[in-house]
């Protein structure tokens, strides 16, 4: 029977808890969870999900199969050096912290194990997450499928390259807030146009799930389906002009630019601090 330990008790480890809870690919007494010292956070877990929680080491990590990391990345090393006995080269270590590499984590752990990285974004919480996942060359193919089944509980897995992750972060981890500033203009502007919030937000949110939906669907490119909608004369063509005239999808592409650009800079300062720490 496979256990699971959960280091850190946020909203990233809530989410996961709730889809494998939900998708019943582990039973619930051996979901075991712990944070450093909030044990009401880790009460209404168990109240809600019907896991374990502890703050005993031994109870936490024996037998444990799988361990996910889901502190605050500036606690990983004193998170790992706590259950650093625990760990053997059985144990699928994960993380879902940016920017710790897998280095780093096998640097702190002290022993060759299966290491995996894991770049959930915040939809996890709705089970939507678009989640990237770099792993080491100690994962097995039974660790590899057990650990895709855990994140595809809370929606969609890509594996990628760890170099890659920089560039999923700045696309899938950021990605939400992109779609969340574009729904603000919208609302804004439905408002500067005479519609009601209440009227307007479900237009909006209708409008995000269609065309989400149509471009996982349709056989057609994202051109093609914007060309499609968008008549020579008409309301489209005129509402893409202005988007045009303000540089729009240059702009976008900038953004996820400088985002991956950032993730690597504070990956990059997270790996010196862990190597210097050492």
């Amino acid at each position: 029977m496979t256990k699971i330990a959960f280091i850190g008790a946020g909203s990233m480890s809530e989410a996961l808890i709730s889809g494998i809870v939900n998708s019943k690919i582990i039973s619930n007494e051996n979901i075991f969870v712990t944070n450093y010292t909030n044990q009401k956070r880790l009460k209404e877990l168990h109240s809600q999900y019907g896991i374990s929680f502890t703050y005993e080491l031994d109870k936490l990590m024996q037998d444990a199969d799988v361990v996910i990391l889901a502190m605050k990345p500036k606690d990983v090393k004193q998170g790992v050096a706590k259950i650093q006995a625990y760990l053997s080269e059985k144990t699928l270590l994960i993380s879902v912290l940016a920017g710790v590499s897998i280095e780093s984590l096998e640097r702190l752990a002290g022993k060759k194990l299966p290491v995996a990285r894991a770049m959930p974004n915040t939809s996890a919480a709705v089970g939507e997450s678009a989640t990237g996942i770099a792993v080491n060359e100690a994962v097995t193919a039974n660790q590899m499928k057990l650990l895709l089944t855990i994140f595809q509980t809370v929606g969609l897995t890509a594996v990628v390259e760890e170099t890659k992750l920089d560039a999923v972060t700045g696309l899938s981890g950021s990605g939400p807030a992109y779609f969340y500033y574009i729904v603000e203009a919208m609302q804004k502007g439905a408002s500067e146009i005479g519609l009601e919030p209440d009227i307007a937000n479900e237009l909006i949110v209708q409008t995000l799930k269609g065309a989400a939906e149509m471009i996982a669907s349709s056989q057609k490119s994202p051109l093609e389906l914007r060309q499609n909608v968008t008549s020579p004369g008409g309301t489209t063509e005129a509402g893409i002009k202005v988007l045009d005239s303000f540089d729009v999808q240059n702009a976008f592409i900038k953004c996820l630019q400088e985002a991956a650009s950032r993730s690597k800079t504070l990956g990059d300062a997270i790996s010196e601090e862990l190597k210097v720490s050492n």
